[in-house]
């Protein structure tokens, strides 16, 4: 159920726009190809969502999704995600009554909606429940096999969750379809997978299988391109996250960007564990990517640096620190395009 240029798409995005649980949202507005007709946030309703978001879309906020209905969309996307993987009671009677009225619902929360008897009854011919976190079919452990494709396979790693690995794929990979190149964006998160209508939810795959599945998703791809972007999760550096390991087995990387927010100093709401200069950051992904001898060699090619939080002067400066100290090519490939990345990712 991928969202083609026809589909006329709704986000729910309560609270999203301004606060911390709206990736997802506002990840679709950025790179989807559906129309975006209409953004359900009651926060922000009747306000300019280019002037709060800096992303071009003219698409009204409106208070519900009953007010939404008045701009006929067709898919209700799940663009927020609350903790605990579930929408409150309120939010829940929304999605309910887009159901009803005909809508279907893309979701990528951890709560599954499509086998959920109060919508099943609701759902009419043509209309479809997707849930995204589902686990892939026939995986097997990972064996190293990406290794022996002739494309070249650049993962996106990162200091921190959140700091921006899926939008620099994202722009790598546009720029890389300008110049001609047979490139292929590769998600592996929800907002990803909503984007691109295929990939792996990688947090649906039990653990011991998740170097597997990211396998079998570069295989499937790897003789048909020259170029697979994976897209990142998580960091080395997360002490929660278990996603980056398996995402540099299977991908067997041929190169790696290196994502970071600037001036971030610590990990986000962990403010025990600092994130330690880059270049030894650098020394780490690569170290492990390695793995003492038993994988090839694999170097990171650019640093991607998320300078959404700073004017453009203030950028500029941060790019060109950063690049002074780590000695790579580096810039912001939302603010200033991503052409630096693939010449970097090029010349490896």
């Amino acid at each position: 159920m991928g969202l083609t240029t026809d589909c006329r798409l709704a986000i729910l995005l309560h609270g999203g726009i301004f606060g911390p649980h709206g990736k997802t949202g506002l990840t679709l507005l950025r790179y989807s190809q559906a129309k975006v007709v209409v953004v359900i946030d009651q926060q922000c309703a009747g306000k300019s969502l280019s002037k709060l978001t800096g992303i071009p879309c003219k698409a009204p906020i409106v208070d519900s999704v009953h007010s939404a209905l008045a701009y006929q969309p067709e898919v209700l996307a799940i663009g927020i995600a609350p903790s605990g993987g579930a929408l409150p009671e309120a939010w829940w009677q929304e999605v309910k009554q887009g159901v009803a009225a005909g809508l279907s619902v893309i979701n990528g929360l951890h709560t599954p909606m499509a086998s959920d008897p109060q919508l099943q009854v609701l759902l009419k011919d043509g209309q479809r429940i997707w849930d995204i976190r589902q686990e892939p079919k026939n995986l097997s452990v990972g064996s190293a096999k990406a290794s022996l494709l002739p494309c070249h396979r650049v993962l996106t790693v990162g200091t921190d969750m959140a700091v921006g690995k899926m939008s620099a794929s994202l722009e790598l990979h546009r720029v890389a379809q300008q110049q001609g190149i047979r490139s292929k964006f590769l998600a592996t998160g929800q907002a990803g997978v909503m984007i691109a209508g295929d990939g792996i939810p990688l947090d649906a795959v039990r653990v011991d299988f998740a170097a597997g599945a990211v396998e079998q998703m570069i295989v499937r791809f790897g003789n048909d391109h020259d170029l697979l972007i994976v897209e990142g999760q998580g960091s080395l550096l997360h002490p929660g996250s278990t996603a980056t390991l398996p995402l540099l087995r299977g991908t067997q990387p041929t190169a790696l960007i290196l994502v970071h927010r600037a001036g971030q100093t610590h990990i986000r709401n962990h403010e025990q564990v600092p994130i330690p200069p880059l270049t030894e950051v650098i020394k780490l992904y690569e170290t492990i990517a390695r793995a003492g001898g038993a994988f090839a060699s694999t170097r990171v090619a650019a640093i991607a640096l998320n300078t959404g939080h700073l004017d453009e002067k203030e950028a500029m400066e941060m790019i060109e620190k950063t690049s002074a100290e780590t000695g790579l090519p580096c810039t912001d490939a939302i603010r200033f395009g991503a052409s630096l990345l693939l010449e970097a990712v090029i010349a490896e």
